[in-house]
């Protein structure tokens, strides 16, 4: 490519869309932030503007384009809590879904033609096979994982209509921190195992509930794949650099494709921040697979992209550093 286009960032300014526009800023693009801030950090909007404005809001979103003139769309804004799409299905369908169909349209109609957007492995469901492929059935068990299916049927539509090529990318459990630490996970609640996990090492929290030991897998618990943020964040660059290039649309999933269990992680996180990290065991929740692994061939054929951190050890020594600045209150500079 000969110059380096502006590219619109929806979400920017969460966990991995942060991530990715600190990529785009290393690549030489310039990302422009698109985010309402209700989950979002305005102080992890360091590499390009920010906007503010609601995906469901067509004439904002319309200005926004029209000012910047972006070559291309990356999409992360979404409602993301699974336990709250089951209690709220409704706020999960108007955010999720009617806002990308809000921004897909608002992309069509400014000229725009190539869109990256943040799926799940939460659409595949109850895993049928030990590694999940791009071709596994899509059969959702929730109502976020069945928002996220109908955004990549609606990005399907279009591009057999000949009017957006997308990249829809499927990850799986991220995790981790930029490694300088000026960016990392900061959710309200906090939901995810590893900060979750690290709070105990750094004393924000008491105890880590383990949710079932009896699950059939060698130490009774939950097995997942954890994929590094900053890993993530080059699968999107290498995706949307083939979209910008021509290339056709895609689906990928992003993962290591192996697992770690529930106590294999916590014991690398004793092992990493040299602490001690109690253990309370706890019953099995709802809707919880034993395994859930990515296959991760296409990604790797189609883009070339491998995983650089796929030591988890490595994942949590990033993570830790950002807790640490967390647990300080220096986070975000």
């Amino acid at each position: 490519m000969s110059q380096t286009p502006c590219i619109l960032v929806t979400g920017g300014a969460g966990y991995i869309g942060s991530h990715v526009c600190r990529s785009l800023h290393e690549r030489g693009f310039v990302p422009v932030t698109f985010d309402n801030l209700r989950t979002g950090h305005r102080e992890a909007v360091q590499w390009g503007p920010l906007e503010e404005g609601d995906i469901l809001d067509a004439p904002r979103l319309a200005d926004v384009i029209a000012r910047h003139r972006p070559a291309a769309a990356m999409h992360f804004a979404a409602s993301s809590l699974v336990a709250q799409s089951v209690s709220d299905p409704g706020a999960y369908y108007r955010n999720n879904v009617v806002g990308s169909l809000t921004l897909v349209e608002a992309l069509v109609r400014a000229g725009l033609d190539a869109i990256v957007f943040s799926s799940t492995c939460a659409v595949y469901g109850e895993p049928r096979t030990e590694l999940l492929e791009e071709d596994h059935p899509r059969e959702p068990v929730n109502p976020y994982g069945a928002t996220k299916l109908a955004i990549e049927r609606m990005l399907e539509d279009f591009s057999a209509a000949g009017r957006l090529r997308h990249a829809t990318l499927r990850y799986f459990n991220a995790a981790g921190a930029d490694p300088e630490a000026r960016i990392g996970e900061a959710h309200d609640p906090e939901t995810h195992l590893i900060p979750l996990v690290l709070q105990v090492a750094s004393g924000r929290r008491e105890a880590i509930h383990v949710f079932g030991n009896d699950y059939p897998t060698p130490d009774g618990t939950c097995i997942r794949d954890y994929i590094d943020v900053n890993d993530l964040a080059e699968a999107h660059l290498l995706a949307l650099e083939r979209l910008l290039d021509g290339g056709e649309s895609m689906t990928l999933n992003l993962g290591t494709g192996s697992g770690t269990s529930v106590l294999e992680l916590v014991e690398a996180a004793r092992r990493v921040t040299d602490r001690e990290i109690p253990v309370v065991s706890a019953e099995r929740r709802p809707g919880d697979p034993a395994r859930l692994v990515a296959g991760s061939g296409i990604a790797s054929d189609l883009l070339g992209w491998r995983p650089k951190f796929e030591s988890i050890d490595d994942i949590l020594h990033h993570a830790w550093q950002w807790e640490q600045k967390l647990a300080a209150g220096r986070a975000f500079g």
